[in-house]
């Protein structure tokens, strides 16, 4: 067989949108364990990284949101395209940027999974992981997502997480369990 018409392996795009302390990056660590483990090349696009770097000098106008996300499903198209799992934890709190990325993958013909990380507003304030809640609550944030920036939830996501329920290994099981169902795996 030569290079040519070597199959090129399967890839996909996950992703993990959901408000802040949602679990997201936590749950695409876990899957990307998982998926590495059994021999899969995985690259984890998280979107604290993305903005620091791709995405540096943008602000959080809803303009400059969606460049962002649409900067990020550029990137995890073309890896998924090339093979490569792209598990993609971001708030995208706008549905119209997440369906702009999800036709971007349709019409390259690459594998696509909308994953809601539905955790209640209150048990991401509790988790606070960056301390965005309390500050947001101390008056000196405004436009936390889900709290006084708009988050639109999914309407019709491949899975939604209830993250408070379930233990981030269980949560990756579900996210895995889908990859299976839609032939990924």
């Amino acid at each position: 067989m030569t290079t040519a018409t070597k199959a090129r392996p399967q890839g996909a795009t996950i992703w993990l949108t959901g408000l802040p302390s949602s679990g997201k990056t936590t749950v695409a660590r876990a899957l990307a364990g998982q998926l590495r483990a059994e021999g899969r090349r995985v690259e984890v696009l998280d979107g604290d990284e993305i903005r620091r770097f791709l995405s540096a000098g943008l602000g959080f106008s809803r303009e400059d949101r969606n460049t962002n996300v649409q900067r990020i499903g550029l990137v995890a198209e073309v890896l998924a395209r090339n093979g490569v799992f792209a598990v993609v934890p971001v708030i995208a709190p706008y549905a119209d940027s997440r369906e702009a990325v999800r036709k971007r993958h349709a019409s390259s013909d690459t594998p696509y999974v909308e994953v809601h990380v539905a955790t209640p507003v209150d048990v991401c304030s509790e988790r606070d992981v960056k301390g965005l809640y309390a500050r947001q609550a101390a008056g000196q944030l405004t436009g936390l997502t889900g709290v006084d920036d708009p988050y639109e939830a999914p309407a019709d996501p491949d899975l939604a997480l209830e993250t408070q329920f379930q233990t981030p290994q269980q949560s990756a099981g579900s996210v895995r369990a889908v990859l299976v169902a839609r032939g990924l795996l």
